[in-house]
């Protein structure tokens, strides 16, 4: 991240500076990254250690929320902090308060996460441009899966994070049925409604390809996904390849919005979240009031 990159501070939000924080995580041992009473999530443990670094209550705002067991390369998430609370954040050595705050951090995760230690490490942490918002400036997620199926030797040093799978796997077939499946859609076959908000995504990316290993590397992309909607996709995905439904099967549901007992979610300890890309700086705060037109989400006051 620029350490050079002047800390703006947002209108109208009372002398409040944005920060981004760039956060990696083992999706393993948590319930999710949404706050839940009672269960350990990453926004969770995150706050904790933000709160005890500023010595208030946190709330942060993330890019795209991942269910119990998803991983994460590449999340992003923004808070807001004063001024006298940026420029508080130096210690000792540390030249630029951004320095101070991802090393500040990440020793704040060690002691609340205690024997999960290093299971979410902060990458990077700073001063976001004007405009910026985790959620709705972004024009795309991406996200990963691995898949071993019956002819793949398994590595026992991958299980965390790759299916593997008991039947045999036809990734053209895969890739058949992808096509059809790409463009501006209605998701709701392929996903958990959440009340109140849309199922319309534009779909990018969805590719199967075989290594030379064997795995099968899944590359899904679009603008933003609903809840569950890359593990349905990877379920249906699983019963086209075993060829047990036709390429089209896919596309049929989609058009129809049918979810029955064939809706199954793949599980979700293949799946990573690997980047969120946002346009250029001068573009973010029209891509935010774009996004959330679209979701049908009022402004922030």
């Amino acid at each position: 991240m620029n350490h050079q990159q002047p800390v703006v501070p947002l209108p109208g939000g009372g002398g409040l500076l944005r920060v981004r924080l760039d956060i990696a995580y083992d999706g393993g041992p948590f319930s999710g990254w949404a706050v839940q009473p009672g269960r350990r999530t990453v926004q969770g443990v995150l706050e904790g250690s933000l709160a005890l670094i500023l010595r208030r209550p946190v709330r942060l705002t993330v890019a795209g929320r991942t269910d119990a067991g998803v991983h994460a390369r590449g999340q992003v998430a923004h808070l807001d902090v004063t001024q006298e609370e940026w420029t508080g954040l130096r210690r000792g050595h540390d030249a630029v308060p951004q320095e101070s705050l991802k090393r500040r951090l990440n020793g704040a995760l060690a002691r609340v996460l205690e024997d999960l230690h290093g299971a979410v490490e902060v990458v990077a942490a700073g001063p976001a441009p004007e405009g910026f918002d985790a959620r709705f400036s972004a024009l795309w997620r991406r996200y990963s899966y691995r898949i071993a199926d019956a002819p793949t030797r398994r590595d026992p040093l991958q299980r965390a994070v790759t299916l593997w799978h008991k039947h045999g796997l036809d990734v053209d077939l895969m890739n058949q049925a992808a096509g059809p499946l790409l463009g501006l859609q209605d998701f709701k076959a392929f996903a958990k409604p959440r009340e109140g908000s849309t199922t319309v995504r534009t779909l990018q990316r969805l590719d199967y390809v075989r290594g030379a290993d064997g795995v099968i590397n899944v590359n899904v992309q679009a603008d933003a996904f609903c809840h569950n909607m890359v593990r349905a996709l990877m379920g249906a995905a699983l019963r086209v390849g075993e060829g047990r439904e036709d390429p089209e099967w896919m596309h049929r549901r989609l058009l129809a919005g049918v979810r029955d007992a064939k809706s199954v979610l793949a599980a979700p300890h293949p799946l990573v979240l690997e980047e969120v890309h946002y346009p250029a700086d001068s573009e973010l705060s029209g891509r935010a009031v774009l996004t959330r037109a679209r979701r049908g989400t009022p402004a922030p006051l």
